[in-house]
Parts: C-alpha cells; sequence; structure tokens
C-alpha cells in the first residue's frame, strides 16, 4: 500500500533543496498552508456567512474589491506575521508593502509578495479562484526595517513560488527550483497530501486561452496568433481549443495539467497589461519554467525582466515551451518594436 506523504513531511523530507534555509523556508510554507486552509474555509461557507459580493471600497489599481479578497488579504498577512520568517509582505491589495519590526522578526530573511485571492469577481458564481504567492531572501540587512528594493527584485531572484487553487479540491502547488509539486488538500482529516510529484508541462498542448473580447485592442502580432491557432492543420494539430474562465490560478493550473498557452496582452485598454509582475507574473513564470514551460511578455522572459514598482504590469505568454515559442514568432513579426 503506498504511503501517503503530507505537505508538513515532504517539506521536512526534502530540507536540502531550500538553499540557504535552516528551517525558515519549511516554516515559512508551513504558514502559507495554514493561511490557505483558513481562506479555503471561508470561502465554502461565503454565502450562508454572507461574505459574497463587493466589500464597496477600491484596491490600489482601482478595482473593485469583494468582500472576501479583504478577508484573505487579513488572513494572509495575520498568519505571515505571527511567525519570525519574514521581515515584510506586499500585497496586491495594499497600496504599499507592510513591514513587520516587532523584536521576533528582527532576524527575518525572507519577504513575501502575494495574490491573496486571484479571480475573486467569480466568488459569486462559484468558479475556482487562488492565491498566488513569492518570496525572496531580502537584499536589505537583516535587523533594520525592510525597504522597497527587497520586493523589487526581477524573478529570477525568488527562493520560491506557488499558488493554492480553490476549486472542487483545493490544492497546493509550489516549487523552491528543484521541480514543481502539488498537494491536495484532505478536508476530513485537515492536510495536504502529496497527489501531483514533479509536475511536468505537457511537451505539446492545444489549448488557448485569453480573453477574445478584446480583441480589437490586441497588437497586431496576437490578432495574427489567433488567426492562427483557429486554422485547420492536421500536422500542427490545429485547431486549437479555447478555453479562458477569468482566474489566472484556474487558467494556469489547467494548461500545467493538459497543455496550453495563456497570453494576456497589452492592449488600448491595458497598455501596459493588465497582469502584474510582482504578484501574478513572477510567481507563475517560475512554476512554469520548472515544469519545463515558458513565459515572457511576447519578447522577454518574464524573470528577466527589472522590476520598477510593486504594481507594475507587463504583458504575459506563459504555457508549453513550444507554444510561447511561436507566439513570441509572430509578435515579432507583425509588432518588431515590441
Amino acid at each position: 500500500m503506498q504511503r501517503h506523504i503530507t505537505l508538513g513531511e515532504f517539506i521536512i523530507e526534502n530540507q536540502k533543496d531550500f538553499p540557504y534555509a535552516k528551517g525558515e523556508l519549511s516554516a515559512l510554507l508551513s504558514s502559507i498552508r495554514l493561511a490557505g486552509k483558513m481562506v479555503n474555509q471561508e470561502i465554502n461557507k461565503a454565502g450562508l456567512a454572507e461574505i459574497t459580493g463587493k466589500f464597496g471600497s477600491e484596491n490600489v489599481q482601482g478595482e473593485a474589491q469583494m468582500k472576501l479578497d479583504v478577508l484573505a488579504n487579513d488572513l494572509f498577512i495575520s498568519t505571515l506575521k505571527s511567525r519570525g520568517e519574514i521581515c515584510g509582505i506586499a500585497s496586491e491589495e495594499m497600496e504599499d508593502f507592510v513591514a513587520f519590526d516587532e523584536d521576533m522578526h528582527n532576524d527575518a530573511k525572507y519577504v513575501v509578495l502575494i495574490d491573496p485571492l486571484d479571480g475573486s469577481s467569480n466568488i459569486d458564481v462559484n468558479v475556482s479562484v487562488g492565491t498566488i504567492f513569492s518570496i525572496y531572501r531580502r537584499i536589505s540587512k537583516p535587523g533594520t526595517p525592510v525597504e522597497l528594493e527587497d520586493f523589487l527584485q526581477p524573478g529570477n531572484e525568488q527562493v520560491a513560488a506557488g499558488y493554492l487553487i480553490y476549486g472542487t479540491s483545493t490544492i497546493l502547488v509550489f516549487t523552491t527550483g528543484n521541480g514543481v509539486h502539488g498537494f491536495t488538500y484532505d478536508p476530513g482529516i485537515g492536510s495536504f497530501f502529496l497527489s501531483n510529484h514533479n509536475m511536468q508541462a505537457p511537451a505539446t498542448g492545444k489549448i488557448y486561452s485569453i480573453n477574445e473580447g478584446n480583441y480589437v485592442h490586441f497588437p497586431e502580432g496576437v490578432k495574427q496568433y489567433l488567426k492562427w491557432v483557429q486554422e485547420l492543420d492536421e500536422g500542427t494539430n490545429r485547431p486549437f481549443t479555447s478555453r479562458y474562465i477569468g482566474s489566472l490560478v484556474a487558467d494556469f493550473h489547467r494548461n500545467l495539467m493538459k497543455g496550453g498557452i495563456y497570453i494576456y496582452p497589452r492592449g488600448t485598454t491595458a497598455p501596459n497589461g493588465k497582469l502584474r509582475l510582482l504578484y501574478e507574473c513572477n510567481p507563475m513564470a517560475f512554476i512554469i519554467e520548472q515544469a519545463g514551460g515558458k513565459a515572457t511578455d511576447g519578447y522577454t522572459r518574464i524573470m528577466d525582466l527589472d522590476p520598477k514598482e510593486l504594481h507594475q504590469r507587463v504583458p504575459f505568454f506563459c504555457g508549453n515551451k513550444e507554444m510561447v515559442e511561436v507566439a513570441e514568432g509572430f509578435m515579432k513579426k507583425h509588432n518588431p518594436e515590441g
């Protein structure tokens, strides 16, 4: 009989894979696991607890906040703050980062960037949503207040990244640079169990995920790519299948499992793209690369981009390596100026 490995056991058994860490990163991932369990519980009872719908305010990007956005943000901050592993956190829901300056955080070596509830506009219609997180070693000197530069690091400096998807089952997927692993939550026992070891994106795929309602605003390269994927060509397994949920975590997870490409380009309604480099693109890029895929802004590797501000937006092309490279080819041909 196969032994079921819990997330806690897996972290301990693979401690050697956590560079520089002496248990801190393990504890940090455990904190994220705990917060995720609490958010999952709130999502599952949202309708009964009257915490669906809009909160009545906007986040820093000018987007209407959902009640669960605020609740998830508070849960992750309070849970991570209660441990001494991080010295600060930046959230998509807050204008500035939060520094943790209590004594227990004096020697903290890590900072966390988080999208506490990705796709929250789908909550009211019971569609899968998720949490995305990214972990970096701080640049500033431990024992001093955390600084903006600690958060404005390129994605290639990440030490860990992952996401939780709250759907028909709740799954935690993460990487520390040594493969991608998925853990499914068993609510009866209250633990996450290893369900997907060393996840790899399929070599080929035929799913494309993009909001085609914005077609008229897309760059010419994306328009031409969409025409190409819709053409009949048995040699290249076309036409492809369109699948778009509108929740990055859900679209990404499906494409990772089944093979596909996710695109959110720049357009007249989103001049720099819609997705945030630090909270969404970098962590997802880290995961997809570890799974054998690729993530770019249409020209440049996402994790090589130099962040300029906390809420910076960038175009995002992410998925199977071959599919992303074909899309890049259309961008370079029809939009060579970048």
